[in-house]
This record gives structure tokens, C-alpha cells and sequence, in this order.
């Protein structure tokens, strides 16, 4: 999908590696994660905005946002506004998705590999292929 690099998180290593690298981390995980150990990851001055919403209550330390003004903040989807002016900006900058369309005659099956985590991308059923009434 033309990535540069890949850093598996679930090797402690790579938080040693990329320490203090990024401006931005964009959070869209709601599972239970070490905190601390993404933060870390950013810059001074660095962000990690939350879209993902976890279970349980986020268990931050003081210590990795004071000493390197860091900012942790949280984002719901936005407004049709703010969608609009996404869709536009994506519309601009050649910014597209990588879908799997299919015909509405084939919506279980698609269900079914749903349920065995067999999606790589997201299905978009085909309205066109609906019977007419």
C-alpha cells in the first residue's frame, strides 16, 4: 500500500526506537494500551488526538506530557461541516480508500467473512445490483 516502513508496537523495541519521532499520533485504538509508552513517542510540543474510546479509564502519567509539553486530546467525528471540508481535502489531494465492492446478492457471505476477521478492506455493497422492485 506504498508504506515507507512498518514498526510492529507489539515489539517493545520499536517504542525504544521511535521515541520522541513523531509530531502526531492519531490514536483510533479502543483496546487497553500502555499509555505512557505512546506518549513517549512524541515530539515536544507533540499531539496524541484519541478517536478510538476505550473501556476502561485512560491511565495517563503526568511525567511524559509535562516535561516535553506534550498535548493528549480527544476527537469525535465531526460535523457534516467538518465532513464536508474532509471530503473536500481528500477530493484535492487525491486522497482515496482501498475498498472491496460488493453485489447486495453477496451481503451474508460477506457477513460471514466478517465474523472470520477475512476483510482487508472495507466491503461497500454495490446498491446498483439491487433488484429493481
Amino acid at each position: 500500500m506504498g508504506a515507507d516502513r512498518f514498526h510492529s508496537t507489539s515489539d517493545a523495541r520499536t517504542f525504544e526506537d521511535l521515541e520522541g519521532r513523531f509530531d502526531l499520533v492519531i490514536n483510533t485504538v479502543s483496546a487497553d494500551i500502555d499509555w505512557s509508552s505512546y506518549l513517549k513517542l512524541l515530539k515536544v510540543d507533540g499531539a496524541m488526538v484519541l478517536v478510538g474510546i476505550p473501556e476502561k479509564t485512560v491511565p495517563v502519567a503526568a511525567i511524559p506530557l509535562v516535561f516535553r509539553r506534550r498535548t493528549l486530546a480527544g476527537s469525535m467525528i465531526g460535523s457534516l461541516r467538518e465532513t464536508q471540508e474532509m471530503l473536500d481535502f481528500c477530493g484535492r489531494h487525491g486522497i482515496t480508500c482501498d475498498i472491496e465492492l460488493t453485489p447486495i446478492q453477496k451481503v451474508n457471505e460477506c457477513w460471514e467473512r466478517i465474523l472470520r476477521s477475512d476483510v482487508r478492506y472495507r466491503f461497500v455493497i454495490d446498491m446498483a445490483s439491487l433488484p429493481a422492485a
